[in-house]
């Protein structure tokens, strides 16, 4: 015990000592300083300014814009500002120094690949995280001079804890990406997969500030403290001193990914084997080794359904439109809408089938989290209506029988399988298989989306569209029916 305790302390000791290094390095660059100096502390001020002159325009229009929900918003941008202009401190901490020829003695100490790891990224994160508070802190202070307001300790902790944690992920990925890349050009490339999730996330929390939900906010950060996990299980995992000197050049060879992607997709073909034992091993297979993420789908999905019934009791429909959903003619709506055709049927598979095509886009650019947001809003949306009719005596057992259960039973598998292929593709990159880079580990898990999504999800889809065209029509009508 305490020879582990020893060891634990002299490890300290080497991270506190490459945190004094790079600190001081960051101090004595005044290219670094003057820009974060001018954000912490002028760009508050100005933030100030904008605001009272957007209250001013908004209530003289004869809208009505609440200060006190504008200042939480300004607040986080305040400190988001800071935090986006110091990653450049990360996306040079290792490639930088390999081209000023300054991270060959560096490696050549007795700092083991871990400490070397952990030290480069708190001392990244030590900037942005203490320009972002002192931006927030400068805010709320000029906000108090001018107008005597200030938020209450668990709005500022709320506030503070997000912009720290937003400084936390974002340093970590671009620390990640500095120990992978060949040079600082390749770095700042790579920037813009850290930076577009993270400026999608600024207009979710704009949208939930405005509306007051600040509740929300502690749910993004469990999110956000759950990638940063991953991130640094990522970073700990792939670093290797001797591959970062090793590396020259990036080379990318389309020719040899698409033939490596290509062998992942088939897969291994034995001799003799029939059609349906290589389905059975390789696309089964693939199901299968995507059972964890499939459960945190599913559970994604039963929350986007108690989450639009929840909120039903909270927004009601006009009542006229409620009573003719559950009361009047669903028969002649559905002779309207022409959906119980073959035409019908095949608009609805191709819009299934784009759906979820967009969601795997959407998925591998923000860590999987826009598709499982785009797969919750179909059963978050039956939820809201089950509670819409609920009261009026449709209990929501009879509307999802009626309503989702004849072609659910093939579209919310479906859904299920797909989102959970998503989102093992998109973080396949966080913990490569031994022996794989971290190209060959996504490209392994695109292989087993391309299998799940062709061979399974679309024949799912399918048989789902030709049911919601020519079965759940006659289910509604049988249950509920005039």
């Amino acid at each position: 015990m305490h020879t582990k305790l020893r060891r634990l302390m002299l490890s300290a000791r080497r991270v506190a000592i490459v945190i004094r290094r790079e600190v001081r390095d960051q101090l004595r660059d005044w290219r670094i300083l003057t820009p974060i100096i001018i954000l912490t502390l002028v760009f508050p001020s100005l933030m100030t300014f904008t605001a009272e002159r957007m209250i001013a325009y908004v209530n003289s229009t004869g809208g009505a814009l609440d200060g006190e929900r504008l200042t939480p918003f300004l607040m986080m941008v305040v400190g988001f500002f800071p935090i986006a202009v110091s990653l450049v401190l990360a996306l040079e901490s290792f490639v930088g120094e390999k081209e000023r020829l300054t991270l060959e003695p560096l490696l050549a100490t007795p700092l083991s690949d871990t400490e070397l790891f952990v030290g480069k990224s708190l001392a990244s994160m030590l900037t942005p995280i203490v320009s972002s508070q002192l931006g927030i802190a400068v805010y709320v202070s000029g906000v108090f001079l001018q107008t005597g307001w200030l938020p209450s300790p668990g709005l500022y902790a709320q506030i503070g804890l997000m912009a720290v944690l937003q400084a936390a992920v974002m340093v970590s990925a671009a620390v990640v990406i500095s120990s992978q890349v060949t040079s600082v050009r390749a770095a700042n490339l790579l920037a813009s997969f850290v930076i577009i999730p993270f400026a999608m996330l600024i207009q979710g929390l704009t949208v939930l500030m405005l509306w007051g939900e600040l509740d929300l906010l502690w749910w993004i950060m469990l999110g956000l403290a759950t990638v940063l996990t991953g991130l640094w299980r990522m970073g700990v995992r792939l670093f290797r001193r001797e591959e970062l000197l090793g590396r020259e050049l990036d080379r990318l060879d389309l020719a040899a990914a698409w033939r490596f992607f290509a062998r992942a997709f088939i897969g291994e073909r034995r001799s003799g084997e029939g059609l349906w034992r290589w389905y059975r091993r390789e696309v089964i297979g693939a199901v299968v080794r995507t059972a964890l993420p499939i459960a945190v789908v599913g559970i994604a999905l039963l929350s986007g359904i108690s989450l639009g019934y929840a909120e039903a009791g909270q927004f009601r429909l006009p009542e006229e439109i409620t009573r003719d959903v559950a009361f009047g003619d669903v028969a002649s709506r559905f002779d309207e809408t022409g959906i119980s055709s073959l035409n019908g049927a095949l608009w609805i598979f191709l819009n299934n089938v784009r759906a979820i095509g967009l969601a795997s886009l959407a998925g591998m650019a923000s860590w999987g989290v826009l598709a499982l947001l785009l797969l919750m809003m179909p059963l978050g949306i039956a939820g809201f209506l089950s509670g819409q009719l609920a009261s009026f005596g449709i209990s929501g057992a009879t509307f999802f029988g009626a309503f989702v259960l004849p072609h659910g039973v093939f579209e919310i598998p479906a859904a299920l399988i797909a989102g959970g292929a998503i989102l093992r593709m998109s973080v396949s990159f966080l913990a490569p298989p031994p022996g794989r880079t971290v190209g060959e580990a996504w490209l392994l898990s695109v292989a087993d989306w391309a299998r799940i999504y062709l061979l399974a999800v679309v024949p799912l889809l399918a048989v789902a569209a030709l049911c919601e065209a020519y079965v759940t029509p006659q289910v509604v009508v049988a249950v509920l029916g005039r």
